[in-house]
């Protein structure tokens, strides 16, 4: 394109240095004619990416890793000339995620749709746009482009793998499955209504459905002494070890991926860890908490239900190993949060056996914790992890070990040592 335009100025220069040597009207005139030409093809150009709407539509802002993540495009020429052609550049951060498109010719009202469908690869936040409109004249002299910063945001959620059985610690009260058995007692579970009879108690009464039906309703609850249970997610930089080939774009940002199996990074296996042991304790109707210092601090209280595993599983997207804190220093920040008969789950990769002493003192104020090491040394030789594995067996705190390129659903469900 750059070289037909230089082919008529230079045409056009000659035109006009030998209609000035020669006086011939014909060569100004075909100078004239070239100028003009240029012109029209330049204004076409400018008018080919005006009058132009372009969509994109997803179904939901939110996927997960291995996930198909599906968007639909729509461009319409609302002006009055033709577009001979136009492409479409995407500029969205989601890798993998090829949205550009190159859109034949549209007629006035026309218009054009495709669909994208992209794998997610990669957990964390991510932009969709901005778009950029390229088109030209119909002699290929000129290209304009148009952009249109318009973003939207993604969050790709980590992958989970399935958790069938996990060994807990046992507490103070009683725990494994919920036993769904009612009780005189009142309780937090309050799970239906019946008739009043003589000796109820005042405070059971169920004030609405008593007004509804017009006669006594109380309530009935039910024994549920399952505890509850934290995740602590160890994320301080100086836990993060990975594989010579992990690639990340900036100093700690997203992995850039390779291949289809999980990074070898131990910031990565604890993620999937802490993420598919949320999605096995709600789907339990365990009250789950999660704790991390992302560097910010998070913190969610016990709860169940899809809405907490949501505020879990977008923290674990955007979560990096940043914070300059150790894992000492976090556990003795958050201990007054943890109440008795808890139960404590800390996923950590740390070679540092002082934040054992501070799980010791966690254990005499009532709180059990547990271990789930993600061992370092199997990501990296040069580390070793004999002495803080022994630590952990001497403290008499339950540990499950996960090594890299482990199958984390066979490792989840090991009883622990």
């Amino acid at each position: 394109m750059q070289n037909r335009r230089n082919a008529l100025y230079v045409l056009m220069i000659l035109s006009l240095l030998i209609g000035l040597f020669t006086g011939r009207a014909r060569f100004f005139t075909l100078a004239y004619l070239i100028a003009g030409l240029m012109v029209i093809s330049l204004f076409w150009a400018w008018l080919s990416v005006r009058g132009i709407a372009i969509g994109r539509s997803t179904r939901t802002r939110r996927s997960q890793v291995g996930r198909i993540f599906r968007e639909s495009f729509k461009v319409r020429n609302v002006g009055l000339l033709p577009k001979l052609w136009l492409e479409v550049r995407d500029h969205s951060n989601l890798p993998g995620h090829r949205a550009s498109h190159v859109v034949p010719t549209l007629f006035t009202r026309g218009t054009y749709n495709w669909d994208v469908e992209t794998t997610c690869v990669v957990r964390g936040e991510f932009q969709l746009g901005p778009l950029t409109i390229i088109s030209g004249d119909p002699f290929g002299f000129f290209q304009t482009p148009r952009r249109i910063n318009v973003t939207e945001r993604i969050i790709v959620y980590p992958m989970t793998v399935p958790v069938n059985d996990f060994f807990l610690p046992m507490g103070f009260l009683s725990g494994g499955n919920a036993q769904r058995r009612l009780t005189h007692q009142v309780t937090t579970n309050a799970t239906s209504v019946r008739d009043y009879v003589n000796g109820d108690s005042l405070n059971r009464i169920h004030w609405r459905t008593t007004a509804r039906t017009g006669k006594l309703m109380v309530k009935e609850f039910e024994l549920d002494p399952l505890v509850d249970i934290w995740l602590f997610n160890d994320f301080s930089s100086d836990s993060l070890y990975e594989d010579p080939s992990v690639q990340r774009s900036g100093q700690i940002g997203n992995i850039i991926p390779g291949t289809q199996t999980i990074p070898p990074s131990t910031e990565e296996y604890g993620v999937i860890v802490a993420a598919s042991l949320a999605k096995y304790f709600v789907e339990g109707e365990r009250a789950v908490g999660y704790a991390a210092y992302t560097p910010y601090r998070q913190v969610f209280q016990p709860d169940r239900g899809n809405r907490q595993l949501t505020r879990i599983l977008q923290a674990l997207a955007v979560a990096r190993s940043k914070s300059t804190q150790s894992l000492k220093e976090m556990l003795s920040l958050e201990t007054p949060h943890f109440t008795r008969g808890t139960t404590l789950i800390v996923i950590t990769s740390s070679l540092d056996i002082n934040w054992v002493a501070e799980a010791q003192i966690l254990m005499r104020r009532g709180i059990r914790p547990m271990c789930i090491f993600v061992d370092p040394a199997t990501f990296d030789t040069n580390n070793n992890s004999d002495e803080m594995r022994g630590m952990l067996q001497l403290a008499k705190i339950p540990t499950l070990v996960v090594s890299k390129n482990d199958d984390i659903t066979v490792a989840l469900e090991q009883r622990p040592v």
